[in-house]
């Protein structure tokens, strides 16, 4: 996949293109669905398929005393956009100058222009233009005059629920991660390192680790069943664990932490700039204040007996031929 940070980095003659456009936050179930049909749709006419976002989100240009965090930092974003297929993504930074380009200028100079789009797929949602002022039926006559086709797509439905970034920021702000899995397609995960001043050396020791500050969306306060992969590449190790997001009330302290406990650990090679992904699973229960340490210690064991259960749990369906599919294997008495 190729990616271009402007314009002016489009080759003259790249287009032309199959194209769509969002802030894709998250790469959620709807939006797989649109560039699918944007790649098949491209390769079926031969051509380039392109995904065009922006960074940073508009919201934060737009409204940066309400800042809202994000599903998918740019970084993994762009991962997640890269296992669609899709041939290449266009970043554009998003200033305040682009803030102020209107629709028509936005469809001539951009997506004719610069990038010959035949074809552009889009949710009947879509805004664009000074003040998002222009909609699906101001492109579809955009693309009229200027030579493109737009192709427009209902709101994608999971269990009666439209599938929408903000809707499932909403459900990860809430703590109900079960339900993010079935929006996002996946479940929710955060790729940090771990916290400086922990004493991480060559070899780590201890069950528990801390991740670094993180400034994008995080699940609510609680305790969570979830699986840590340390490393990247081959050489990557994924524990099962149980995290508690929150500020340890039974401390006292007043210092906010995503701190894992391993269940399967074994002494592994970790240090400051280690990458760590953390993937929340389902939630336990909510932070609570106990009376003392050995409250906590013993409501932990139960958190630890009933994520153990969990796992086993998960282990047994996965291990069992599905009997379902023409392609499932089959059991011989």
């Amino acid at each position: 996949m190729q990616i271009f940070h402007q314009l002016a980095e489009i080759p003259a003659d790249y287009g032309p293109v199959i194209a769509t456009i969002g802030n894709f936050d998250g790469v959620h179930r709807g939006h797989k669905l649109v560039i699918a049909q944007v790649v098949a749709r491209a390769q079926s006419l031969g051509l380039r398929s392109l995904a065009i976002t922006f960074d940073p989100h508009p919201a934060r240009v737009l409204r940066p005393d309400s800042i809202q965090p994000l599903l998918t930092p740019i970084a993994e974003k762009l991962e997640l956009l890269r296992s669609t297929g899709i041939d290449a993504v266009l970043v554009l930074p998003f200033t305040e100058a682009l803030s102020h380009t209107t629709a028509r200028a936005f469809a001539s100079d951009v997506l004719h222009n610069a990038l010959h789009v035949t074809e552009l797929h889009e949710g009947e949602n879509f805004r664009f233009g000074y003040q998002a002022q222009a909609g699906i039926e101001s492109l579809e006559a955009l693309g009229r005059e200027l030579g493109f086709g737009v192709r427009v797509y209902t709101p994608h439905s999971v269990r009666k629920h439209a599938v929408s970034s903000s809707r499932i920021r909403q459900l990860v702000a809430e703590g109900d991660v079960s339900h993010v899995r079935a929006l996002l397609g996946r479940s929710f995960a955060v790729h940090s390192i771990p916290a400086s001043g922990r004493g991480y050396g060559t070899r780590y020791t201890v069950p528990t680790i801390n991740l670094a500050p993180y400034t994008e969306l995080l699940p609510a306060n609680g305790v969570y069943i979830t699986t840590l992969i340390i490393g990247s590449g081959p050489s990557a190790e994924t524990f099962e664990a149980i995290t508690n997001v929150g500020n340890r009330p039974t401390f006292g302290a007043d210092s906010f932490t995503v701190e894992s406990h391993l269940l399967n650990f074994h002494p592994i090679a970790l240090d400051e700039t280690t990458p760590l992904t953390l993937t929340f699973l389902r939630r336990l229960r909510p932070e609570i204040r106990w009376p003392n340490p050995e409250a906590l210690k013993a409501q932990i064991g139960r958190d630890v007996t009933q994520a153990k259960r969990y796992f086993s749990l998960c282990r047994a369906v996965a291990s069992k031929p599905r009997t379902d599919h023409p392609h499932a294997a089959v059991q011989v008495p």
